[in-house]
């Protein structure tokens, strides 16, 4: 996820995290804007690398990886309780913050995956890589916010478009503001 953030920013919040679907399915019955609380992912994973970093060290470095730890037949629940812990932890993890805080209320607060992907996308920005990115054009917008308003992650993107900066750490180039956009004001761009 770090490495592909470097080129595509957090596109696989947006196009692949099976969270992030759960968390959607869940916007027609719980539509709530998240406004604040960005931080807290990172309360989460500062102390979760550096525990993983001094355990290794400790240990003296890994002698092996093991990808498919405790996989049987391609997939790792292998068995009744492991269904039920899966569907424990959707259910406290993704489902509860979506309905009590708002949308993706997982992908602001608690996600441990999303602090790899932003470090690696101001990285990208600071070397100034070629990545995909959003891209505006002001002049053309007409202010309807349907751009902010269908946004998943609850970003003013109206005003990110009025700057004309589509930089956010919390977008995750879903690219509903651009199908949403009558306009055209928005689009994809590889620069």
């Amino acid at each position: 996820m770090f490495l592909s953030s470097l080129y595509l920013g957090r596109a696989y919040c947006g196009w692949v995290c099976p969270g992030a679907g759960c968390q959607e399915a869940i916007f027609s019955a719980r539509d709530k804007k998240v406004t604040r609380g960005d931080h807290i992912k990172w309360l989460i994973w500062v102390p979760w690398i550096s525990s993983i970093v001094f355990l290794a060290i400790r240990a003296g470095g890994y002698s092996r990886i093991d990808f498919f730890y405790m996989t049987i037949h391609g997939i790792s629940i292998g068995n009744i309780q492991g269904v039920i812990t899966y569907f424990i932890v959707l259910l406290v993890l993704i489902v509860f913050p979506s309905f009590v805080v708002g949308k993706r209320s997982f992908c602001h607060h608690l996600c441990w995956m999303a602090p790899f992907m932003i470090i690696g996308r101001k990285m990208r920005n600071y070397f100034k890589w070629s990545s995909l990115r959003l891209q505006s054009n002001p002049e053309t917008c007409k202010h309807c916010h349907t751009c902010t308003d269908n946004c998943p992650m609850s970003l003013p993107v109206g005003d990110m478009v009025q700057k004309g900066s589509m930089e956010n750490v919390e977008c995750i180039l879903c690219g509903t503001c651009v199908d949403g956009c009558k306009q055209n004001v928005l689009k994809y761009s590889w620069k």
